[in-house]
C-alpha cells in the first residue's frame, strides 16, 4: 500500500534558521498519527509542508503519491483538508456557519456568487452533525464559541472529502469543557473505518483522543521517537523530548503527563 504521507530527509531553513532537521517520516492509509513536541520543536512546519503550503529546503516531500516541486498544488490541495489558526481567521465573521463549511467545495473562505446543490447542503448539516455543532448552521461564525469554531473547522476541513486531514493544535485556547467535547468528536472520527487519514498536531498529551494510533516525537526540529502510540508515547520519549522528567499516566485511552518529584 502506498505511502499517503512521506517525508524523507526533509529539511526546512529560513535564513540562519533551520525549523526541520533531515525529517523522515511515513503515514500510511488507516492511521491516525499524532505529532507532539515543545514550542518551536517543528510541527507546525511540518503540516505546513504536509498541506503543501510551504516546501523542503531539501529532501523529498510526497503527499497522496505527489512530489511537492513536480504536481500542481492547487489541485492536490482539494484532496486535504486543513485546520488551523490561520484558517479561521480568512473566514468573515459575518458568515453564516452552514456557508462557512459549503465554501470549502470551492477553496473560499466567504461566500460570494457561486451556485451550491441541495446534496452540498445536506453534507454540510451531515458534517456539522458529525462534529456536534449541526444547531448553529444559522448562527454567523463570529458569534461561536473558541469551541465552536473549532468544531466547526474540522466539519468545513471534511467538506471536500479529503484523503487526509491535517489538524494544527485543534485544542488550542479551549477550556477543559471545550476541550474534552473536541476530544470526543475526534475520537468518534478517528475510531471510523471511513474517516481520512488524520494527523493532529498538539503540545498536551492530554489532547490525544482514543483512537490514534501513531506518535511522531519533535524537538529543534528533528524527530525523537516515531512509531505505535502504544510503544512510543513513554515517559522515557517524553522526558526526551520535552527536556524535562516526566511521569506518564493512561487511563481509558486517555494521556496525563506531569513533572516527576524531585
Amino acid at each position: 500500500m502506498a505511502p499517503v504521507l512521506e517525508l524523507a530527509d526533509v529539511s526546512v531553513r529560513r535564513g540562519t534558521a533551520t525549523l526541520l532537521d533531515d525529517v523522515s517520516w511515513t503515514v500510511r492509509e488507516g492511521e491516525r498519527w499524532v505529532v507532539i513536541g515543545p514550542n518551536g520543536a517543528g510541527k507546525t512546519t511540518m503540516l505546513q509542508i504536509a498541506s503543501t503550503q510551504i516546501h523542503p529546503s531539501s529532501g523529498v516531500a510526497t503527499v497522496l503519491e505527489e512530489v511537492l516541486g513536480a504536481v500542481d498544488v492547487f489541485e492536490l490541495r482539494h484532496r486535504i483538508g486543513y485546520t488551523s489558526a490561520a484558517v479561521a481567521e480568512r473566514i468573515p465573521r459575518g458568515e453564516r456557519v452552514l456557508d462557512a463549511v459549503l465554501t470549502a467545495s470551492y477553496g473560499m473562505t466567504g461566500r460570494w456568487r457561486e451556485e451550491y446543490e441541495e446534496f452540498d447542503e445536506a453534507q454540510a448539516m451531515l458534517l456539522l452533525r458529525l462534529m456536534g455543532v449541526d444547531g448553529l448552521a444559522g448562527r454567523t461564525f463570529g458569534t461561536l464559541s473558541e469551541g465552536e469554531r473549532k468544531r466547526v473547522l474540522i466539519a468545513r476541513a471534511l467538506m471536500t472529502d479529503p484523503e487526509l486531514l491535517l489538524l494544527d493544535e485543534p485544542a488550542a485556547g479551549l477550556d477543559l469543557g471545550g476541550r474534552e467535547d473536541l476530544v470526543s468528536n475526534l475520537g468518534k472520527l478517528a475510531r471510523d473505518p471511513e474517516a481520512p487519514v488524520l494527523v493532529l498536531v498538539s503540545h498536551h498529551v492530554e489532547e490525544i483522543p482514543p483512537g490514534f494510533t501513531h506518535v511522531l516525537m519533535l524537538r529543534d526540529g528533528k524527530v525523537t521517537a516515531k512509531g505505535p502510540i502504544e510503544e512510543t508515547l513513554t515517559a522515557q520519549n517524553l522526558t526526551i523530548t520535552f527536556q524535562m522528567p516526566l511521569i506518564l499516566e493512561v487511563r481509558d485511552g486517555r494521556y496525563a503527563a506531569r513533572r516527576a518529584p524531585r
